[in-house]
């Protein structure tokens, strides 16, 4: 049937574009075009009911509603693809807005203890800790390096050369 091949073609159609990245302006202009061409389709559809009934004899559908139905399916995966994407985005611009009011907050505090004179460091919690009980960079690149959550360990012996 003709319809199968569409409805394929169209879901391919979707599944590529949700592939490519979005390119500005021209993505912008691609969804204005939809919009409108969606809007002409809806006016269309109200004025001249029996013409899809036509359209779906000729794709080999029973009915015109089915039809409709079809396409539906077709537009709400790419709206969902679509609305996928775009959280992804906003999700990573959240992330990188957050990593960098961090930053900027620490750079505040450390510029404000060095103009009173202070020489501390703002209070961080202590990093992840390894099998061996070692914490923060040295204990996953020095397995010589003493372990700083007892106090006066000495350092553990590395492997054999």
């Amino acid at each position: 049937m003709l319809i199968k091949v569409l409805l394929l073609v169209a879901i391919a159609v979707v599944v590529v574009l949700s592939l490519r990245a979005p390119a500005g302006a021209r993505h912008l202009a691609l969804r204005r075009v939809s919009v409108i061409g969606f809007a002409a389709l809806a006016v269309l559809s109200v004025l001249f009911p029996d013409a899809w009934n036509a359209a779906a004899a000729v794709v080999g559908v029973g009915r015109g509603t089915d039809l409709l139905l079809y396409g539906l399916i077709v537009v709400f995966l790419g709206y969902m693809v679509t609305t996928y994407r775009r959280f992804r985005h906003l999700e990573s611009q959240i992330t990188q807005l957050a990593r960098r009011l961090a930053l900027d907050e620490v750079a505040t505090e450390l510029r404000a203890a060095d103009t009173a004179g202070e020489a501390r460091l703002p209070d961080v919690p202590p990093g992840p800790r390894d099998v061996d009980g070692a914490v923060g960079p040295a204990a996953a690149t020095d397995p010589a390096a003493p372990d700083a959550t007892v106090p006066g360990a000495a350092a553990r012996p590395g492997p054999a050369a």
